[in-house]
């Protein structure tokens, strides 16, 4: 008999865990037939891809507005085929805007559905919780501290681990990752990360060059490489570089090594990192990495975030996921005002030169990465499995 899973991924990331996770269910699933829309990653493991998953993909609020008629359009047809034709279970991988209110329509038409990491309604917008609820069946987490979140409200969860805690070796090869952009290994390497979006590179690279020309009066030695995420982004940077000239700069936008991003190549060859707040922060934490995070948002944009939130910052004191994890401001948060060329590079400066400090950011990393280290696509894969299994009243 035919399993049928329903899937939607919108972003590359998820791509990825949702590809190692079907293999993981069809390991344990005689005939598992995946539909929905995700990208190359699931078409290779089988996915009978409805859309790509650039159907769903946004870059803040104002790309979201412009592109919202053909989300509209995407979701209607997607909603009208699965309820027209029931899958067994559906899982959502992240994209909650998009997928909770998929999946409030399906579980009330009586289909099983997954979430696949959480909203961070630890930090905003707590109020979600009630369409979470709704729309839910079982929750997967990335983070430890959600269980307790998502039980207090009665939601069932399971704790997954973080797929990059997997995927990032536990002990990062710095000399081989100098070796592989031509660095050299007898000089100081700082990684600079202004972001993904035009609209990081725009309010923040000028800054971080500006704390980086300090910091080459400290240190005129010092090497900079910043990875960008593509050519668009790295012909912005390049602009504000003109204005902004530095020593020893390396700009890379691909890896060297296939598969792996080129933040992870700078990652690794570094010795700290100056760093947007995100996901690239986190990775930082993976790498074992000192760092300082930063983030500026146009007045517009705090404006509008405090209007779709209801709250002026967040619940948590800190926006690291780094601090967040580790409950402390472990490494420094250098945001808006605070977030000036000199405290920038002077933040910047005790993280490539104070070696007490740097090895004891170096072990909590360390005892970080082993926390959420643990197989997430087989863990989500068996929750589904037992998903399924209560479904069809057996056990897994």
């Amino acid at each position: 008999m035919t399993t049928r899973i329903g899937l939607v991924a919108g972003e590359p990331s998820g791509d990825l865990l949702a590809a190692r996770m079907m293999a993981g269910l069809t390991e344990h699933i005689e005939q598992a037939q995946f539909e929905g829309i995700g990208g190359p990653a699931m078409r290779a493991q089988g996915l009978s891809q409805w859309y790509p998953m650039d159907a769903l993909s946004v870059f803040g609020y104002v790309d979201a507005l412009k592109r919202l008629p053909g989300l509209l359009h995407t979701y209607s047809r997607v909603r009208s085929r699965w309820l027209k034709n029931k899958p067994d279970v559906f899982v959502g991988i992240d994209a909650p805007d998009f997928n909770l209110r998929l999946e409030k329509t399906l579980k009330q038409a009586g289909v099983p559905t997954v979430h696949f990491v959480g909203p961070s309604i630890w930090a905003w917008r707590y109020s979600r919780i009630h369409t979470i609820r709704e729309s839910v069946s079982h929750m997967l987490v990335l983070f430890p501290f959600e269980t307790e979140l998502y039980e207090r409200e009665g939601i069932p969860v399971t704790f997954v681990g973080h797929p990059l805690a997997d995927q990032i070796p536990d002990q990062p090869d710095r000399r081989a990752a100098q070796a592989r952009l031509g660095l050299d290994p007898n000089r100081k390497v700082l990684a600079v990360l202004p972001g993904s979006r035009a609209s990081e590179v725009r309010l923040l690279s000028a800054r971080f060059l500006q704390a980086v020309r300090l910091l080459q009066k400290q240190s005129p030695d010092l090497q900079i490489v910043v990875p960008m995420v593509n050519q668009q982004r790295r012909r912005e940077f390049e602009a504000i570089a003109q204005e902004n000239a530095i020593e020893h700069l390396l700009i890379i936008d691909q890896s060297l090594q296939e598969g792996r991003p080129a933040a992870w190549e700078a990652m690794e060859a570094a010795d700290a990192v100056l760093v947007a707040s995100g996901t690239a922060t986190l990775e930082a934490a993976l790498f074992k990495r000192p760092m300082v995070i930063s983030y500026v948002l146009s007045p517009m944009m705090r404006r509008l975030m405090a209007w779709k939130s209801g709250q002026e910052k967040p619940y948590v004191p800190w926006v690291g996921l780094p601090n967040v994890l580790l409950q402390d401001f472990v490494v420094p948060e250098l945001l808006q005002d605070d977030a000036t060329p000199v405290k920038l590079a002077e933040a910047c400066w005790n993280a490539l030169s104070n070696e007490t400090y740097v090895t004891g950011v170096e072990k909590k990393f360390e005892q970080l990465h082993q926390s959420l280290k643990c197989d997430t696509p087989k863990r989500a894969a068996n929750a589904i499995l037992k998903v399924l299994s209560r479904e069809a009243g057996t056990t897994v």
